[in-house]
């Protein structure tokens, strides 16, 4: 069978990226796809970058592009990168781990299509976004390599990755390219383990198909907390490595990630109280100015102590937001 890389990193990506390709030779024998966290409205040029360093032919990825040897498929902003048979899919499928693309989806897919001759790649990053998926296409008989954390901009996901999976290499960005050309020259005769349920439903969702029609309460039962971003509720996966969820409209959370994004929604939180209070004494300081005299004589210094009430109280939240540290700063370096 024809080996395939997949390929995940976040910050610090670009480059680290560039540096792995870079030394690959024009023949090398598999695809490559690549998933770079970006935001949405990112201009789509990461691959253009990429292909300056690479004699490999490097482009975005589009919806049933076929997958050719030594080429670079890279995954467009806000869409998913998936894999089928001798394919590439991209989809709107829900962001996962607060992403779209996500590394996930990619390497599940990866995995899920080519089992033992998928290759799965970690690179730098914050959080944990890939670890799933890597675990996946060892559980399927693929290859993990990872990059060594001491060499990594931004150790977390590579961090994440060895600590929950089986890692088969941790090696620094240089010695990635000739791990890639030895493993990528074997043939791959043994047969795949057969894939989990879960996996299937979790590729379904990343295809945009309902979470629900995919056999989302098959796979999970539902938790006590609520999605960051819908506010639907999140089901905790039966995962036995680690803890995961998904919400009903499909958005996916690691621990990692969802800590994150509840620090992001309580910082949110107080910014609009803090807001909410200044508003609240400019008006009550424009009032007291236009209190005419026909007005009780105590309203005037009732008004005024509300706002500097409310000026009290916003600067006391606005003490608390900047001393506060992230849920996950204590966790694990960012």
């Amino acid at each position: 069978m024809n080996r395939i890389v997949v390929v995940g990193a976040s910050s610090g990506g670009l480059e680290a990226v560039r540096t792995v390709v870079a030394p690959l030779p024009v023949d090398f024998p598999a695809p490559i796809c690549v998933v770079i966290h970006t935001a949405a409205d990112s201009p789509a040029i990461i691959h253009e970058l990429i292909g300056r360093v690479t004699r490999l032919k490097t482009v975005l990825a589009n919806e049933m592009d076929r997958l050719q040897p030594g080429t670079i498929y890279v995954a467009r902003p806000d869409s998913h990168l998936l894999v089928e048979p001798g394919l590439v899919r991209t989809t709107k499928g829900p962001r996962e781990n607060r992403f779209r693309p996500a590394i996930d989806p990619l390497f599940r897919t990866a995995a899920q299509v080519y089992g033992p001759a998928a290759i799965g790649v970690i690179l730098t990053g914050s959080l944990d976004d890939g670890t799933s998926g890597l675990a996946t296409i060892k559980q399927l008989g693929g290859t993990s390599i990872v990059q060594d954390p001491a060499d990594a901009m931004f150790p977390s996901m590579p961090e994440s990755a060895l600590t929950h999976v089986k890692v088969d290499y941790c090696v620094p960005l240089k010695q990635m390219a000739p791990v890639l050309m030895a493993l990528t020259r074997e043939t791959v005769t043994i047969a795949a383990p057969a894939a989990p349920p879960e996996l299937d439903t979790e590729v379904r969702i990343a295809k945009e198909e309902d979470p629900m029609e995919a056999g989302l309460e098959q796979i999970a039962k539902p938790s006590r907390f609520a999605c960051p971003e819908c506010h639907g509720v999140l089901l905790q996966l039966a995962d036995q490595t680690r803890i995961r969820f998904r919400c009903h409209t499909g958005h996916a959370y690691s621990i990692d990630s969802l800590l994150a994004a509840l620090s992001e929604h309580i910082e949110e939180s107080l910014w609009n109280s803090i807001r909410s209070l200044e508003e609240a004494a400019l008006f009550l300081e424009l009032l007291k100015k236009q209190l005419t005299a026909g007005e009780p004589e105590n309203t005037s210094d009732t008004v005024a102590a509300v706002a500097a009430d409310a000026r009290k109280d916003a600067a006391a939240l606005r003490g608390i937001v900047h001393a506060r540290a992230p849920l996950l700063g204590s966790t694990r370096s960012r």
